[in-house]
């Protein structure tokens, strides 16, 4: 007779494909199924506890199984689960609106909701192509994106993309997108000044001779995410929307990664005191529990599609969950329970911690780098520290690194060769010490042969 887990096993090989896998890898090991989660740790269905050091792929805040955040779930059920936006509106989703208005860069006054980072991004995509066609500027039709960028797997969000792995499959299907540099200084020759220069002076370069045509650039703020937890220089972000406002061109941010509190601030465009023209954000929206993702615009913006009905400049688009009552209801919630714990305030002193814990690791013979920025850290593994020469893909290193991670007890997720450690954002100095401790034993076991 089957174990539990074992039933469970064949039927994920039987009827589950799993998203980002490799099926045929995954199913020659014994699969991680997952059973519950409490506090920062998730259990799997024989019982044992991992540290969540990747918030469930980046999402969750407060930890899992959280008391405020079920009984926000709760009460909303009893109300009602779901009522359409399309043509009318639900309690939840305007006070959400309201509040998202609120804690956002300046301008962004208004809401459109979507269930995921990359619908998200695809809104906003053709809310800037629109806002120009029906402002009659009808040849500023191309997009702007930066060199292993990641928006999403939807086609509007993956032509915006630029990681060949992800991407390159689906080409003869996408629009062709403007590409320029994202600074990434350890693989830049000059350092953080020449990969600064590059990508502003590329981006300038295009400015000067294309803007016309332009419709938006699209940008991660101050980190990149899958591209390999890669941190712009200071002053990059604000001097890329300064070239976007001078010639006329959107800028939208895609914060689905970086923002609620990640990189420090509650979203990352503070950082350098940017506004966007259309900001994107999902992921810990609701703390890590439901798809919710919102579009925010400014009312310049909103004001293009704002005309009588036979304008016909309406935009036709929309979800059928579009600001489901439940999602919206847990993020508020969350949003109010960041309040009073104080969790933005609270994340500066643990990123310190967490920088101070893995700088041992800086002279480690296979760490090239390490790069943070508030509770986001990429740590990048190399075979030669001397000449950056990196693993190859067939080496599996970060996987192996991360299989080693799960064996000590902490769940990790990494991007090629970087190790990513993005922990919920909760997490205590003792949780943070427990996971930074395996994180570095991982690397080092696999590296040095430990």
């Amino acid at each position: 007779m089957l174990s539990d887990y074992e039933r469970l096993a064949h039927l994920n090989k039987d009827f589950l494909w799993n998203p980002f896998t490799q099926m045929k890898d995954y199913l020659s090991s014994d699969p991680l199924i997952i059973e519950r989660g409490e506090g920062i740790r998730l259990y799997d269905v024989q019982g044992r506890a991992y540290y969540d050091g990747f918030s469930s792929v980046w999402l969750n805040v407060h930890g899992h199984n959280v008391p405020e955040l079920n009984q926000a779930i709760t009460d909303q059920l009893s109300r009602v689960a779901h009522s359409t936006l399309l043509g009318m509106a639900n309690r939840p989703a305007i006070e959400l609106a309201e509040k998202l208005a609120g804690i956002t860069p300046k301008g962004l006054n208004k809401v459109f909701y979507s269930d995921s980072g990359a619908t998200g991004v695809e809104i906003a995509i053709k809310m800037a192509f629109q806002y120009w066609q029906n402002k009659g500027v009808k040849n500023k039709k191309a997009f702007i994106t930066m060199n292993q960028a990641y928006h999403g797997d939807t086609i509007g969000a993956v032509s915006v993309g630029a990681i060949p792995l992800y991407h390159e499959v689906f080409r003869p299907m996408l629009f062709p997108s403007h590409i320029i540099p994202y600074p990434y200084a350890y693989r830049c020759e000059g350092g953080e000044k020449m990969a600064l220069e590059a990508t502003l002076t590329t981006l300038r370069n295009l400015l000067e001779t294309r803007a016309e045509e332009i419709a938006a650039l699209i940008v991660e703020p101050i980190v990149q995410g899958a591209g390999g937890i890669v941190t712009m220089p200071p002053s990059c972000l604000r001097e890329m929307a300064a070239l976007c406002r001078k010639h006329d061109v959107l800028l939208i941010a895609d914060e689905v990664a970086t923002g609620f509190g990640r990189t420090g601030a509650m979203f990352a465009c503070e950082l350098e005191d940017v506004s966007p023209d259309l900001m994107v954000i999902g992921k810990g929206l609701t703390g890590g529990y439901l798809p919710v993702a919102a579009t925010l615009a400014t009312d310049e913006v909103y004001q293009a599609f704002y005309a009588d009905y036979e304008e016909q400049k309406t935009f036709f688009h929309g979800h059928s969950f579009t600001g489901n009552p439940l999602g919206c209801a847990v993020a508020l919630a969350s949003l109010k329970l960041m309040e009073e714990n104080k969790m933005i305030e609270g994340i500066g002193a643990k990123a310190a911690f967490v920088e101070q814990k893995f700088a041992k690791l800086k002279d480690r013979p296979h760490v090239g780098d390490i790069r943070q920025k508030g509770l986001m850290v990429g740590i990048e593994l190399v075979r030669n520290k001397a000449s950056r020469e990196p693993y190859e893909w067939k080496e599996r290193i970060g996987v192996r690194a991360a299989e080693r991670a799960r064996e000590l007890g902490m769940l990790t997720r990494p991007l090629g060769n970087v190790m990513v450690f993005i922990p919920p954002l909760a997490s205590t100095e003792t949780e943070l010490d427990a996971m930074t401790d395996i994180l570095a034993k991982s690397i080092i076991d696999v590296t040095e042969g430990g």
